[in-house]
């Protein structure tokens, strides 16, 4: 398995880079690839970031403004692992031994994609893929659909393979409950902020302050 830091956004509502803002006294790329590398992974970078390649191999999208999918289409062209995991850049509390329990989850999910679901949403950017999925995500941004979502299920569909869809809020309950005994997850923040994005100076005040 490979593992990538998608951080190609526009930060649009943020009003300047995400990649490089400080949470905790460091940029949160910093946070993003530790994790990664916590994991034993050696990860890459999504995105036309050359000005990160200081903190990683950086890998470009192959088919610009496309948004994520384009990230994770860059990916699987490049990788020689079946599964990949993807991770996105603002995500500061999620826990490492989610992503752990989530990769060793795909592994035996024999599915084109793993992805977690929190409070009703999917939430894509943070999963597992197949790299069979490439050849149909090729096709469908080259014909201007970066929807990821949509667009993973019709390759999904194409290769006559699952999507491993689970509730984090499961995963949460059965970590409180001793299921999953790691001295990691009770150190862990609540399951509610695991998933809540930076993406507005408020949200960064308030993930600071936390």
């Amino acid at each position: 398995m490979n593992a990538f830091v998608l951080a190609g956004g526009l930060s649009s509502r943020m009003g300047r880079d995400k990649a490089l803002l400080e949470w905790r006294g460091r940029p949160l790329i910093e946070h993003a690839l530790d994790k990664l590398r916590s994991l034993g992974f050696t990860p890459r970078i999504l995105g036309v970031r050359p000005d990160l390649a200081r903190f990683a191999p950086v890998i470009p999208d192959n088919i610009p403004a496309r948004g994520p999918l384009g990230g994770i289409e860059a990916a699987l062209s490049l990788t020689d692992a079946d599964l990949n995991l993807f991770l996105p850049v603002d995500l500061p509390r999620l826990p490492v031994e989610f992503l752990r329990w989530m990769a060793a989850r795909s592994a035996i999910a024999d599915a084109a994609a793993t992805i977690p679901w929190h409070s009703g949403h999917p939430q894509p950017l943070c999963a597992v893929y197949h790299r069979r999925l490439l050849a149909h995500i090729s096709a469908a941004l080259s014909q201007g659909d970066g929807k990821v979502m949509r667009v993973i299920a019709q390759a999904a569909q194409a290769e006559h393979m699952s999507i491993d869809n689970f509730q984090i809020e499961h995963v949460a309950a059965a970590q409180r409950s001793g299921s999953l005994p790691s001295e990691d997850w009770p150190h862990s923040p609540p399951a509610h902020t695991w998933f809540e994005n930076l993406n507005t100076p408020a949200d960064l005040a308030r993930a600071n302050g936390s």
